[in-house]
This record gives structure tokens, sequence and C-alpha cells, in this order.
């Protein structure tokens, strides 16, 4: 039975998900869910996903949520398969893929999602915009980044010299920030160099348009 990518074409952690299924080489059915309906807010979606959000998986009857799970779930099981996006084997190059995922989640994710969101994501919902929230989550991602060139200077990538989910997990905000107006992703030649290499790749260029069903590889 062919994975169910239950999610919204245009969500960024739907696209997370969908980036590591063609990696992989996992054929998957996108499921549309409407957000703007308030679809994930029924008590139907809340049944399976109680947080009332997206993405999740259905894998012939196994149901999970929480992009990086599923990001996690997908290389464990397909192990071998397509693009080797962690380490499974050697204890250490573990210990610093962990310590690579960490990073992301812990000195990424809050500030440029905050940016992000606060830019492209409120005047959707017919919010007010706050410059200021902008450019202070801007002035502590930079910061941030500062470490990113140091770690990127020594290596190609955060857990070492391959690719991994870690990479992977910045390219939805990573690009956002573009779109937001800052070109904080520009001004370290470390993570240019690197962040221009992660957006290069056929399966982010596969759902930049959005997520939609890959349902073979040949």
């Amino acid at each position: 039975m062919v994975l169910k990518l239950y999610g919204a074409p245009f969500s960024t952690c739907t696209k997370r998900v969908a980036m590591v299924c063609i990696e992989k080489q996992i054929p998957y059915e996108f499921v549309n869910v409407d957000l703007a309906t308030g679809e994930h807010k029924t008590a139907v979606f809340k049944a399976i996903q109680p947080f009332a959000e997206v993405p999740y998986i259905d894998d012939d009857g196994f149901i999970l949520y929480e992009s990086r799970a599923i990001c996690r779930y997908l290389e464990e099981k397909y192990r071998g398969q397509g693009t080797e996006l962690a380490p499974h084997d050697d204890l250490k190059e573990l210990a610093l893929y962990e310590q690579a995922c960490s990073i992301e989640l812990c000195n990424w994710d809050p500030f440029a999602g905050e940016a992000a969101y606060e830019v492209l994501i409120r005047p959707l919902l017919k919010q007010p915009v706050d410059m200021k929230v902008f450019e202070k989550a801007i002035a502590k991602l930079s910061i941030k980044l500062d470490a990113y060139d140091i770690i990127l200077g020594k290596q190609a990538y955060l857990a070492g010299d391959n690719v991994t989910l870690a990479d992977l997990y910045h390219l939805t905000w990573g690009v956002m920030l573009g779109l937001a107006g800052s070109d904080i992703m520009t001004q370290k030649p470390n993570v240019t160099r690197w962040f221009k290499a992660i957006r290069a790749r056929s399966s982010w260029l596969a759902v930049t348009d959005g997520v939609t069903s890959r349902l073979s590889f040949d």
C-alpha cells in the first residue's frame, strides 16, 4: 500500500516530508488538507492529529505526525534506498548527526521561523505585521549563523561531509527568508556555499511550487 502524506501543498513541514520521500525514492500519495476552510480543526482530523497541524502520514495503517519524526522514520525504514540521510552504524558519526539536528531545532528554527512567519504568513491570515519582530529575529539569527559559518568552514555539511536530514530541514524557512526580503543567507561565505548546494537539490526543486503526489520513480 502506497504511503499517504496528508498536508498542504505549500506547508513548510509538508514540503520537508515530501523532500525526504523524493530523496529516498519512496512513492507517496499526497492528500490535500484544506487549511483555508479549517479542515485541520475538525473533530475528524483532530482524532488523528490532536494538535490540528499538518502533515501526518498513513503508512499502511501506521499513523505518524511531526515532520522531523516522520523524516527520521522514513530514513530508518528505507535504509539503503535512495540517498542516505543519516548515519546508522558509526557511533561518533551518529552523535555528530544528532548534534546537527539539535543545532537546527534550537539555533535555526525558532528565529528563521519567526522572521518568515511575521512577514509572509501573517498577511495571509489578515494579521498585522510588525517589522520590529522581523528585524529582531533576523538579528538573533545572524549571530547563530556566525557559528554556522565556523562549522561550515571545516566541513561541507552540518554533520560532516555528507548531506543529512539536518541540512534539508533548513530549506523551507531559508528560502522563505529571501522571499521576506532578507539577504541573510548570502552574508556569510560558508553558509552561502552550503545553502546554495542544498537548495540546488532535485528534491527541493520538485516541491518548490507545491507538493503533489509522486507514485513512481523511474
